[in-house]
């Protein structure tokens, strides 16, 4: 059998498609549906992005459900009280950008509307701005617009809403669609239009939506749940799996139905994944800073994509700013700074009961300089507190090479060349 893999690739709105033969990639660590379909895409960055880490620390709370903070509410009032006074002339500091964000091309409808999204684990809704979507909320959005796919069909008395922990929402109306991704299609995939977006979602003019790959009992559609997009393609692809291959300064890329073994180092670790709560949930057993010794402890966390930070527990984190003279919890930020120099220790966590630690290079913890002097820098790591679990986000994907297995319910961990 000769397995096709697609690629595309987009940068500044323009496509190009290549569809090479491949035939070397599978690896002994897929187990095989016999679907025969492979796929990569690969991310483009979105070229507006500034990293702002009151507003990651924030967007994660949100997203789970947890009422901000009072440091952190203030935090962003400041923000927004400094990008006001920008929009009317006056100079005034904003955070430099250490990194960009990377969004994912998606093809939504016939002919195909080119939309791109933020691939988001941790959740599992596939919703984009629309042209239902009241203008006031549009800031640049590139919209999903029904009226022009002929394979759209709405279906009627179904709506979403995604609510958050301050009490804004995102919200909509469904239809089922054509969604293409990588170049493979699900023909009839909900795709739910907004017409109702949150301040945030609209203060973010190059991401058109979100594409969720957690679990379907996460799904917010009513009357009746529905499958993400990759619960419904999984049973065509050649293994039921995904990967993340996320990077630091640069576009990752998503693989879908294979393994590719050049893009890790040494073995995969399995964990199991308890997706009772829809989201890709695992139990690393310890954790070490620098070059100390592994502490044995149980973190219970989700492998999100969609959240910028780590956010541990905050024993572990204290514990991780106290090894590092000058950083400490900054209210005026909501969190925790450091000094932006020298580069701080090394995170580590590990995975399973094989030996297998991921390293998370002290680089990756300097989110964000504060100031334009670049003195302080917002910290990488902060406290997940009332949140309930852990959130592996892309600070720490990014040092990983990462396998979402839907098939067999688990997450494989694996080293990968970061230089």
């Amino acid at each position: 059998m000769v397995r096709v893999t697609f690629t595309i690739a987009l940068v500044l709105g323009y496509m190009t498609g290549t569809f090479p033969l491949e035939t070397s990639l599978r690896s002994d660590d897929t187990h095989h549906t016999g679907g025969g379909k492979t796929f990569s895409v690969r991310q483009v960055s979105n070229p507006d992005f500034i990293r702002s880490g009151p507003y990651q620390l924030a967007k994660a709370y949100k997203k789970f459900g947890v009422p901000l903070p009072e440091d952190l509410k203030n935090a962003l009032g400041r923000l927004r009280l400094e990008k006001r006074k920008r929009s009317t002339g006056n100079e005034v500091t904003k955070p430099e950008s250490y990194d960009v964000e990377y969004l994912t091309p998606v093809s939504i409808g016939t002919p195909g509307q080119v939309l791109h999204l933020d691939i988001d684990t941790g959740s599992s809704d596939l919703w984009v701005f629309s042209s239902e979507t009241p203008s006031n909320l549009v800031n640049g959005q590139s919209l999903y617009e029904p009226a022009k796919s002929s394979t759209a069909q709405k279906l009627e008395g179904y709506t979403w809403k995604i609510s958050y922990g301050d009490g804004s929402s995102s919200s909509g109306v469904v239809y089922r669609d054509s969604v293409t991704l990588g170049g493979l299609t699900v023909s009839s995939q909900a795709v739910e239009a907004a017409t109702q977006v949150s301040e945030e979602f609209t203060s973010d003019s190059n991401n058109d939506g979100l594409l969720g790959l957690g679990f379907g009992s996460l799904n917010t559609v009513q009357p009746k749940g529905q499958k993400t997009w990759f619960e419904n393609i999984m049973q065509e692809l050649d293994s039921p799996i995904f990967t993340a291959d996320l990077k630091a300064g640069e576009p990752g890329t998503y693989n879908f139905g294979y393994i590719d073994k050049n893009a890790h180092i040494g073995n995969i670790s399995y964990v199991s994944v308890n997706d009772s709560n829809g989201y890709w949930t695992w139990t690393s057993p310890g954790y070490a800073i620098g070059t100390g010794a592994l502490v044995s402890t149980q973190i219970m966390g989700i492998a999100d994509t969609g959240t910028t930070l780590l956010l541990l527990p905050s024993t572990i984190v204290v514990m991780y700013y106290a090894q590092i003279p000058g950083a400490l919890y900054d209210a005026t930020q909501g969190a925790y700074t450091l000094p932006c120099s020298p580069t701080p220790p090394d995170f580590s966590f590990a995975v399973g009961d094989d030996g297998q630690v991921i390293t998370i290079p002290g680089e990756y913890i300097l989110y964000a300089a504060i100031t334009s002097i670049g003195t302080m820098c917002f910290g990488g790591i902060q406290a997940d507190s009332g949140i309930g679990f852990s959130i592996f986000g892309d600070v720490a994907l990014k040092a990983a090479f990462v396998v979402f297995d839907g098939g067999k319910k688990r997450l494989g961990w694996a080293s990968k060349d970061l230089s």
